[in-house]
């Protein structure tokens, strides 16, 4: 049930529709000056620009949020985004650590080009290798990362282990799960 109705726990007043319509505009109307800086200021929750908040995104958000048990959600338009928004949110002059065989796209272009020019930087551990991982954790590590299933070569990382690890140093674990998903 969560996946119908989180987000959407009334039908539409005016046609007692249940399914969330799909809004195509790219801006909305503010009511004012005084409406319009708070939208902008982030201090009045609401729609302020298509590429920023939609009301059919919202409710997406919302459930799957719902489903996987999460506080938020935040929906992008792909998987190499979703990795960027994750990565520059969470490293800021710092490093994360990979493991070694991952997805080329995020690999080539996101790790050895772009993050470095945020200052951030990428080590690759032996994702297997439990002692490899602790002795490459210090002070600038800000998160770990895997995949559930490595690309390109399916290796299944150990989950729980890499956690505790995580725990352990006070740093988020990334899990992109893009092929079990």
């Amino acid at each position: 049930m969560l996946q119908l109705h989180v987000g959407q726990e009334q039908t539409d007043p005016t046609t007692d529709e249940r399914a969330v319509p799909i809004y195509q505009t790219p801006s909305y109307v503010f009511r004012n000056c005084d409406h319009a800086a708070a939208r902008f200021g982030l201090s009045d929750a609401g729609n302020i620009y298509g590429c920023l908040t939609n009301a059919s995104e919202y409710v997406f958000e919302k459930r799957i949020a719902a489903i996987e048990g999460g506080v938020a959600e935040l929906a992008v338009a792909s998987g190499a985004a979703a990795v960027t928004y994750t990565i520059l949110n969470l490293a800021q002059n710092g490093t994360i650590l990979f493991q070694p065989k991952i997805y080329m796209v995020v690999h080539l272009i996101l790790l050895e080009n772009t993050l470095l020019k945020y200052g951030i930087e990428t080590n690759f551990v032996a994702i297997f290798n439990e002692e490899e991982i602790e002795s490459a954790i210090n002070e600038k590590t800000k998160a770990l990362y895997i995949e559930t299933l490595g690309n390109p070569n399916s290796d299944v990382v150990d989950i729980e282990s890499i956690t505790k690890i995580a725990h352990k140093h006070k740093i988020p674990l990334v899990v992109d799960n893009t092929f079990a998903s």
